[in-house]
């Protein structure tokens, strides 16, 4: 069952491992009211489904139907279930996100993986019949795929997650999901920053540090930039030959660190190319700042709703 009030307004909400950000989105997409708290990510699953709650509350309006959360982790949308998770929310793997937050909300919630809601964004509505590919680099590396107009969810929810492919670059380097050599390994800003020490450079303490040394002409700062975005064009690429996508899409903080990045990547993602796809360019995203939380409060509208627990049942 989806929103049975297709013209009412929605809240979306948007879960990352630092914070909150709530809004009540009109039927026409219009943000009537917004919010932002920190994320209890160190405080267990019952702490980030309380403060969900009253994130909700803050920008809850009259005539308000239901619930959309975008949220960090592979959700499986129909049993709203987080299946699997990294430990930046601790104990998040397991938890019943669309039956918990109903619990405690009142309102019916659909629920989603976070990249795969923002990259909805990018379709035009119900009659796009695109294939997209969308990549989010930044502190991880996730991702998502439409066929057909239709976001793909695939077994557990974990179709997307562009992060856990092999990756020659990242060969023999761990990753966060417990394997190694997959591309979040060296495309990521954590690893891109770790990178750049390993090859002889000065330890950094952030992405944007190693950006501007590069900017500035240190070796090590380019090479590891460069490394890690001709990593993630070719698996873009890779990915393009195999599913053919009208659209590639790379968002996220790793892209915005200008020229140096977009240039590897999109050589790197051309060389991948067969030839009837060789006029494709990956592009950044067109939403703003608000894609992932309007992406979240169009989920009642398309996915599964999950209504609050029975009095005296576990949430």
């Amino acid at each position: 069952m989806t929103a049975p009030h297709p013209d009412a307004p929605v809240i979306g909400l948007d879960l990352g491992g630092t914070k909150i950000a709530a809004a009540l989105v009109g039927a026409d997409g219009t943000v009537l009211a917004r919010h932002t708290r920190p994320t209890p990510a160190t405080e267990g699953a019952e702490a980030v489904l309380d403060a969900l709650a009253a994130a909700a509350r803050a920008v809850r309006g009259p005539g308000t139907t239901a619930i959309g959360v975008a949220a960090a982790g592979v959700i499986d949308p129909v049993t709203g279930t987080v299946t699997s998770a990294t430990d930046t929310i601790r104990g998040w793997t397991g938890t019943a996100l669309g039956t918990g937050l109903a619990t405690r909300t009142g309102l019916p919630v659909a629920c989603d993986n976070d990249v795969r809601a923002a990259a909805a964004t990018e379709l035009d509505g119900p009659d796009d019949d695109t294939g997209l590919l969308y990549a989010a680099v930044g502190t991880g590396v996730g991702g998502a795929v439409a066929a057909a107009g239709r976001m793909l969810h695939g077994a557990a929810g974990i179709a997307g997650h562009l992060g856990h492919l092999p990756s020659p670059e990242a060969d023999g380097l761990p990753c966060t999901c417990g394997a190694t050599g997959h591309l979040e390994a060296v495309a990521a800003g954590p690893a891109i920053t770790a990178h750049c020490a390993r090859l002889g450079g000065q330890p950094a303490d952030r992405l944007q540090t190693v950006a501007r040394r590069a900017a500035g002409g240190d070796p090590h700062a380019t090479a590891a930039i460069t490394l890690g975005a001709r990593a993630t064009g070719r698996v873009l690429g890779g990915l393009a030959n195999a599913l053919g996508p009208h659209r590639v899409v790379v968002a996220g903080g790793v892209p915005r660190i200008g020229a140096l990045y977009w240039d590897a990547l999109r050589a790197a993602f051309a060389a991948e190319l067969m030839a009837p796809l060789r006029g494709l360019r990956p592009r950044p995203p067109r939403g703003g700042a608000d894609a992932a939380v309007l992406g979240a409060a169009a989920l009642p509208r398309t996915l599964p709703l999950h209504q609050p627990a029975p009095t005296g049942a576990p949430s």
